[in-house]
This record gives C-alpha cells, sequence and structure tokens, in this order.
C-alpha cells in the first residue's frame, strides 16, 4: 500500500507538473476541448482556491507548506495501521495536489490554474481549476468519508 500511495503523489505531482509548464508556454490560449465542454486557458491565481487571500501570498503559501506537511504526516502515520485503504488513497491524492500546488507557490508565486467548464452558471463557468485541485477535492471528500 506504501509503494501505491507514492506512486500516486508522484503521478499527481509530475503529471500536473507537466501540463503546468505546456500552460505556461503555449500562445494558443484560450481553446477548448471535448465539444466544447471544456475551456483550456492560462490562469495564474495569486491566493488559494478562489482567489482567496490573493494579497496576502506570504501567508498562503506559509500556509500551504504546513498543511501540506500535515498530510504528509498523516498519510505516514496511516501507514502503521493495517487496512483503511479508501483513507490512505484518499491521503496520497490530497498530498499529491498539495505538492504540486505548493511547489507552484513556492517556486512560480502563483499556481498555474488552466482548466474551466464553459456552462450556464456565470459563477461556476469563471472558476479555473487544474489538475490538482481536483486531486485535492476528492481526495479531502475521501477523508471525510473514510476516516475512522
Amino acid at each position: 500500500m506504501i509503494l501505491i500511495c507514492i506512486t500516486i503523489t508522484v503521478v499527481i505531482f509530475a503529471v500536473d507538473f507537466c501540463i503546468k509548464n505546456k500552460i505556461e508556454k503555449d500562445e494558443n490560449l484560450p481553446r477548448t476541448m471535448w465539444k466544447g465542454r471544456i475551456l483550456i486557458e492560462k490562469y495564474h491565481n495569486y491566493g488559494a482556491a478562489l482567489n482567496l487571500g490573493e494579497k496576502r501570498q506570504k501567508l498562503v503559501a506559509t500556509l500551504s507548506v504546513i498543511l501540506t506537511v500535515v498530510v504528509l504526516a498523516l498519510l505516514i502515520i496511516s501507514f502503521g495501521n493495517k487496512g483503511n485503504h479508501l483513507l490512505k488513497i484518499g491521503l496520497a491524492l490530497l498530498l499529491g495536489g498539495a505538492f504540486s500546488n505548493t511547489y507552484d507557490r513556492l517556486k512560480r508565486k502563483y499556481v498555474v490554474d488552466y482548466m474551466s467548464f464553459p456552462v450556464k452558471s456565470k459563477r461556476f463557468s469563471r472558476i479555473v481549476f487544474n489538475i490538482s485541485d481536483f486531486c485535492i477535492m476528492v481526495g479531502a471528500l475521501m477523508l471525510c468519508l473514510f476516516a475512522r
């Protein structure tokens, strides 16, 4: 289980890292995919989720590092307990996404977001995500569902 969780974490980081680097260099944005269901664009998020705290970047980066270390510690501790594989996978998903976004905050000083969904709701269609964001959401949900 340890190897599976490490692999999940590393793959999430590596895939999102590669996509973010490609997005940063892409001059042909925005564009759509999957018959217009996904909009690929470049967005620099200087805060946390939904730009929360964008004027306090150092605080957001510090909290990001602290929370990433906490999730890493929880995952390591979880390896000492038998079973509850879905919780461990959820922590690995959360950690992979956290590593990727925290890396961006420390290295680039912003998180590269690149995917949105053009839907009728203007409020929702303005939100731009990255793969790490989805992994963090799914991992957090799994943590809530499978924590004992």
